[in-house]
């Protein structure tokens, strides 16, 4: 069974879809989606929807984990996330996948143990559960696979939904 882990973003989105079938959970592939400054937010947008649907159709995810935008500083920042999540959100259960949201803090305490957790332990912890020697790059797909981890660490031990 397959999670894919989305950490949203309009310039770079990441993603990581972990295989939950066997002994041990393992990276299936990671990346980042990454759309141009220069064009308009509404083509970013839709090219962004184009990568997310082949991704889903690619992988047939059962669950599509997304991590939640909390608080922002930058309120344009905050409403392109959001509206990258929409669309997220919206692509997975046209597939028929789960959605579930999780919070910086959840994903931080379900990978490193505990909710203040920096980039640099994040990176460390994902390599280390998935057996992974080099990091992954853009981080953001580092952040991606720990969001998948998170609701992989959240299911009761045999079942996966």
């Amino acid at each position: 069974m397959f999670v894919l882990g989305i950490d949203p973003g309009l310039t770079r989105c990441g993603y990581g879809c972990v295989d939950t079938g066997g002994r041990a959970s393992r990276a299936i592939a990671a990346g980042v989606i990454t759309t141009s400054k220069e064009h308009a937010v509404p083509h970013r947008l839709a090219e962004l929807q184009g990568e997310i649907r082949l991704l889903i159709a690619e992988y047939r995810p059962a669950v599509v984990a997304i991590e939640r935008v909390l608080f922002q500083h930058n309120v344009r920042t905050a409403m392109s996330v959001g509206q990258v999540s929409g669309i997220v959100m919206a692509e997975a259960i046209a597939a028929k996948a789960e959605v579930i949201e999780y919070s910086p803090n959840q994903v931080k305490q379900a990978v490193a143990g505990y909710g203040s957790a920096s980039k640099d332990e994040m990176e460390r912890m994902v390599q280390a559960l998935l057996g992974i020697k080099s990091p992954l790059r853009p981080v953001d797909a580092a952040d991606a696979v720990a969001v998948a981890l998170c609701h992989i660490a959240h299911q009761p031990a045999g079942v996966m939904r």
